[in-house]
């Protein structure tokens, strides 16, 4: 009696058994009892998906339902082959929105901010579209962008900033991203369109200021007398020095260490928050003084502890609030010398800051900028990138635009030239004077 390895291709035979062929393709099981698979060519290449399932009817419906696409010869269609073949691989389930972001969050792509508030921020503004909504157990997979376009029209109509706008419309997106593998289609929040530009707000003519060198003098007047009282005064007094004379943020001046303070070279290194970008910046005299002062008080390791303390406070979700508390002593500072801090603007809830410990920040720029600092120079010390520099360049002061319109128009120093030589050669031709005496008057004239 022969044996199977006696029979020529008895492999492939009994392979042919367990095959059914359809209109393209074939599905078939490795072993009997298991697992069917569906074999097809797409680019006269071999292709081959698990369709996970013993059962033959089952397994016969789930490769129909990819024949189509086999057939198919558009990249397009093509590239469906792949998501149809990654959900047979990844079993697609059904996720309903109030279960969206318990998944999303224990993801491993899921995003991870340095700060428990936007974490906290990613929560709330996912929150707001399922509310939007209406529907919590609506699966994910039926968000279309058609409802994404009419959500962010509910945005606009929120009276945010574009950034705020552009910000949640980024989050959802990467939550959406995250969650792709429970979607047929593609990220509903994909399209540019969207977010909103920034050109959107330039009819407010509301910005950033920077302080003049007037309201400068007058900050480090107020902070040295003894009527105006803000808590941790003392230390309030250096953070703005800090700010005045190295143009940082204040988060990194307030939470100054003293190991960043390099007395001996006269230096100050600074690895910054925001941005994580190291900067070395020169101790100016007067906040080298400052310093001095400061290290009289010394009890740890901050330049400004009790500050630095409250800055750090968090509540009991973790979310930190003393950041809040320190930029409401800071913004008093700057009500004392008669300044209003934030003004209302049209289509916005909140306030818009004109001024802040950021237009220290402004100021610093646009005194290099004044005194034809090179802009390399100025980034090295701000540590922003070049589209920020050049922003923070055009605040070049008003001394320097008056004299830049006056260059234009002919007049710096009063009179254009040619209205002073007309004035000389009709004293010239005039004056009954001394011939010494009216060159000293053309003289004059010419001088001015």
């Amino acid at each position: 009696m022969p044996v199977k390895s006696d029979i020529p291709n008895w492999k492939d035979q009994e392979m042919t058994k367990k095959t059914i062929k359809l209109a393209t393709g074939s599905v078939y099981q490795k072993k009997t009892g298991g697992v069917y698979f569906f074999r097809y060519q797409i680019n006269n290449q071999r292709k081959c998906v698990s369709l996970e399932t013993r059962n033959r009817e089952e397994a016969i419906a789930k490769a129909e339902k990819i024949v189509p696409v086999v057939r198919a010869t558009s990249t397009e269609v093509i590239a469906a082959h792949v998501k149809q073949a990654r959900n047979l691989e990844h079993r697609q389930q059904e996720l309903a929105l109030s279960d969206a972001w318990e998944v999303y969050s224990r993801h491993p792509e899921r995003s991870v901010p340095d700060t428990v508030h936007e974490q906290n921020t990613y929560r709330a503004t996912f929150r707001e579209f399922v509310d939007f909504i209406n529907k919590p157990e609506l699966p994910i997979r039926e968000i279309t962008p058609e409802l994404a376009a009419k959500y962010a029209d509910h945005l606009r109509s929120c009276r945010i900033s574009v950034s705020t706008h552009n910000r949640k419309i980024t989050r959802i997106r990467k939550i959406f991203e995250v969650l792709r593998d429970y979607r047929d289609a593609d990220n509903p929040f994909r399209s540019r369109v969207l977010m909103r530009k920034e050109r959107e707000e330039q009819e407010l003519g509301v910005r950033r200021l920077s302080f003049s060198r007037e309201q400068i003098q007058k900050l480090r007047e107020v902070l040295d007398d003894s009527i105006h009282k803000v808590m941790y005064k003392p230390e309030v007094k250096v953070i703005y020095y800090l700010g005045m004379f190295t143009g940082q943020r204040l988060k990194d001046c307030v939470l100054l260490r003293w190991d960043s303070i390099d007395f001996p070279h006269g230096q100050i290194w600074v690895k910054q928050f925001k941005t994580g970008k190291e900067v070395t910046i020169p101790i100016a005299p007067e906040l080298k003084t400052v310093l001095e002062a400061a290290w009289s008080w010394r009890i740890d390791e901050y330049v400004c502890p009790r500050v630095a303390a409250r800055y750090k406070r968090t509540d009991a979700a973790g979310k930190n609030v003393g950041n809040n508390l320190v930029n409401i002593d800071v913004l008093r500072v700057i009500q004392w010398i008669g300044l209003e801090p934030s003004v209302a603007v049209p289509g916005r809830k909140k306030k818009v800051t004109i001024y802040g410990f950021h237009s220290l920040r402004h100021s610093f720029a646009s005194y290099c900028a004044e005194a034809n600092v090179p802009k390399a120079a100025v980034q090295s010390i701000l540590g922003t990138d070049s589209d920020i520099v050049d922003k923070y360049y055009t605040h070049v002061g008003r001394e320097a635009q008056e004299k830049a319109i006056a260059a234009v128009v002919g007049e710096i120093g009063g009179e254009s030239d040619r209205n002073r030589i007309e004035k000389a050669l009709a004293l010239i031709r005039s004056s009954t004077a001394d011939p010494a005496e009216t060159l000293k008057l053309v003289a004059a004239i010419l001088e001015q």
